[in-house]
């Protein structure tokens, strides 16, 4: 179907930040499958964990008991607040799952009335009727039939309409990205994550995060919520859980989970024996210390030049946003111009946004190296997009 903007590159192999397209061409890859290749293309380890697993199995449905699901969900635990997880194929599945969670939840605890959602202008949980419906952007819910009933869209920023949502009796959960991704790489205050944490035990309201994109070490910690040092009851995520392998998966606790009693949910493929070992390899590496010590070091430099660069060049470049690898510039010329200058004057591939913003979404092992090239080709962009603008 003809439902992608698709630019005009036809990819072939990658191999650690770089893409090579089917003429040989060689790009700087800083979009990593939109915050999903977070090791790289082809990283060793998670080849091999194909390669063994693929040998022995890939699927046998979740009416058996699957190994590798056990072993994940522990890992998962042991580094986050959650208690128990539901393993999906996708960050909007694992949206959907955490939606249910919720309204099952109260529905547990004899309130089934509490259905209402509340979600923020900018955001983007995917593509399922739940996940469009929550974050009600209407370039993506107009045409599919009347609005899902109790779920409410507030703008971002708007705390005296965020204490109303609390407050409501109805209320069942506020969703949330900590760190916008598609919407425009905009943080929410630490400040207002531990209010919001405060509101939601004072009200009986659960907090979901989708830490889809801004997960698993894109901001420099693990999960982007430790930065507040406050928990959510439920979070999204996927992407770079399998490092470029489909993989999603629901985190919660077990009070906020004690409605999802056997045949409330279930997967076909989710947690399947194959996305398990993969998932399981990504996630020893990009949790470990090393990696995460490398977001924040690369994360320094790329923001200290892309600050520069907004000096140098006022008339291309508005503002530098972001956190950690997760890294908006809100631009003077048209955002999709400005990639495709990126892609074909500098052999940069950068990714599009909300605000009129590119994302920066370099691997999370990228090296101090490899950003001192993305800088340089990003600045041949800005400079080839003030040739364009004064003509």
């Amino acid at each position: 179907m003809g439902v992608y903007n698709r630019a005009p590159l036809e990819v072939e192999r990658g191999q650690g930040v770089r893409l090579w397209s089917t003429d040989g061409t060689e790009y700087l890859d800083c979009v990593s499958g939109i915050s999903t290749n977070a090791l790289g293309h082809a990283h060793p380890k998670l080849v091999q964990a194909v390669k063994d697993q693929a040998e022995k199995l890939w699927h046998v449905s979740n009416i058996f008991k699957i190994p590798g699901q056990d072993a994940l969900a522990d890992a998962l635990c042991a580094k986050s607040f959650a208690d128990v997880v539901f393993f999906t194929n996708s960050g909007t599945e694992a949206v959907e799952c955490a939606l249910k969670t919720a309204r099952k939840f109260h529905s547990a605890n004899g309130q089934p009335e509490r259905i209402d959602i509340y979600g923020f202008d900018g955001s983007f949980h995917g593509r399922t009727y739940g996940a469009i419906n929550a974050a009600a952007n209407p370039s993506y819910t107009e045409g599919f039939g009347p609005k899902m009933e109790g779920f409410h869209q507030l703008k971002w920023g708007d705390k005296d309409a965020l204490t109303a949502a609390f407050e409501n009796p109805t209320t069942a959960a506020i969703i949330l990205e900590p760190v916008q991704g598609e919407g425009g790489c905009r943080a929410t205050p630490e400040e207002e994550l531990r209010w919001m944490r405060e509101m939601a035990d004072k009200h009986g309201v659960l907090i979901i995060f989708d830490e889809v994109q801004c997960g698993m070490g894109r901001t420099g910690k693990l999960w982007a919520h430790e930065w507040a040092g406050m928990t959510p009851d439920i979070m999204a995520v996927a992407k770079a859980l399998g490092g470029g392998f489909p993989i999603g998966a629901c985190l919660s606790t077990a009070e906020a989970a004690k409605g999802m009693t056997v045949g409330a949910h279930g997967s076909t493929f989710g947690g399947n024996p194959l996305a398990m070992a993969v998932g399981q390899a990504a996630f020893d590496e990009v949790s470990s210390d090393a990696v995460i010590a490398n977001v924040n070091e690369v994360a320094g430099y790329l923001k200290q030049q892309l600050h520069g660069l907004a000096e140098r060049f006022p008339d291309v470049i508005v503002e530098v946003r972001g956190k950690g690898l997760l890294v908006g510039v809100k631009l003077v010329p048209n955002n999709r111009e400005f990639m495709g200058w990126a892609r074909d004057e500098a052999r940069l591939l950068v990714a599009g946004g909300g605000d009129n913003l590119v994302r920066i979404l370099p691997p999370l092992n990228i090296t101090l190296e490899e950003a001192r090239e993305a800088v340089e080709k990003f600045e041949t962009a800005c400079e080839f997009a003030r040739t364009k603008l004064s003509a």
